[in-house]
């Protein structure tokens, strides 16, 4: 492993007399710290090389990306700090406000950002912001970014990877790998694992039919900055999305308006819904709103049944059951998600398989 130095890399930065405070972390490996020194403020990102497993090549076939272990599946970027930067860059060229990069070094894994400050949408809206007008400047951030088809590559050597069907069925078998045992209290057995997967694939085969655009994945409100004296699309602070991938323009959209960490109000889901679209045709973006509206119900449930997965193996295997408190409100998610006519099919067999009594397990002691 490279000898790793955060001191090193900060003095070559330019930033080795700054103040390094610490920030909580969460669900990820990458750790962050402020840096503060005679009136800067930047970000330091600190990304362990051996955190995570690799992600895959853009040649990588199914089989291959299965080998390399989930990230490469799931097309996650793993501990590459360049698909980080690579982003960033393509969101700022776009007019939208990702972090400015002022250093980076991706053989250690470090790079120093443009800080945005401590007002994320979860925080200011906690305090009595107006929601109406935060959500429909996070929809008209989204119209812009899909007013151009996704590009095959962010920069030189960096493809945006497809969100096929390898990761999008990788993503919605987590629910049966970790969730059926936590529910259950024994491993899914062959046939639910098949049965599971087969329905997911019949409904995610049209998925990739339409225009692919950039797809941030983790868009909602607390990977969004509110930043108010700037201005237009500049007010939304865009971090966390060094998964970004090429998929379908619904995917973001349900990310914000069916949020795993806060509710969302059908109404204002809808005012959202219905703005970006507005926002779309007045910049001349064709859309079927049946087809679109149909394509959000699908993605949506298959979002909430990865979240599912995941929360049930941030208990199961990080130690941490805090993650099913929120449970009930990515269930409620993806029950209103399956009353869609498309998903009838999987809708019956999630309540064969695992009925509403054994959709919130007991949380266990939490490690640490």
């Amino acid at each position: 492993m490279t000898d790793r130095s955060p001191e090193e890399f900060l003095a070559r930065a330019g930033w080795g007399k700054a103040s390094v405070t610490a920030l909580p972390g969460d669900a990820s490996t990458r750790r962050y710290a402020r840096l503060a020194e005679a009136g800067r403020h930047a970000l330091l990102m600190d990304q362990p090389q051996d955190a995570e497993t690799p992600p895959a090549s853009e040649q990588a076939s199914a089989a291959e990306r299965r080998a390399l272990g989930y990230n490469a599946v799931a097309r996650l970027a793993g501990a590459d700090t360049n698909r980080f930067v690579a982003v960033a860059e393509y969101l700022r060229g776009r007019g939208l406000a990702a972090p400015e990069i002022h250093a980076a070094d991706h053989a250690k894994g470090y790079v120093i950002l443009e800080d945005f400050g401590d007002t994320l949408y979860a925080d200011v809206l906690n305090q009595g912001a107006s929601e109406n007008t935060l959500y429909q400047a996070a929809a008209e951030v989204l119209t812009r970014l899909h007013a151009q088809a996704a590009p095959a590559r962010l920069a030189p050597g960096t493809p945006l990877y497809a969100y096929d069907d390898t990761a999008l069925l990788a993503e919605t078998d987590l629910l049966t790998e970790w969730f059926l045992p936590l529910a259950f209290g024994r491993p899914a057995t062959k046939e639910e694992q098949e049965e599971h997967r087969a329905l997911w694939r019949a409904v995610l085969k049209n998925a990739a039919d339409g225009e692919r655009v950039l797809v941030h994945r983790d868009f909602h409100a607390q990977n969004l900055m509110w930043m108010p004296e700037r201005e237009a699309l500049g007010r939304v602070g865009l971090i966390d999305f060094q998964d970004a991938v090429a998929g379908s323009r619904a995917y973001d959209l349900i990310s914000l308006t069916e949020d795993a960490r806060r509710d969302v109000s059908p109404d204002l889901a809808e005012k959202t819904t219905a703005h970006y679209l507005d926002a779309a045709r007045a910049q001349g973006t064709k859309l079927d709103e049946a087809r679109f509206r149909a394509e959000m119900a699908l993605m949506a449930a298959q979002r909430n049944a990865k979240i599912v997965g995941i929360f049930a193996r941030l208990c199961k295997r990080d130690g941490k059951p805090r993650y099913l408190a929120l449970l009930p409100r990515v269930w409620g998610h993806l029950e209103r998600d399956l009353a869609h006519p498309s998903l009838a099919a999987l809708r019956t067999w999630y309540d064969q398989a695992i009925p509403k009594n054994r959709r919130m397990p007991v949380p266990e002691k939490e490690n640490g």
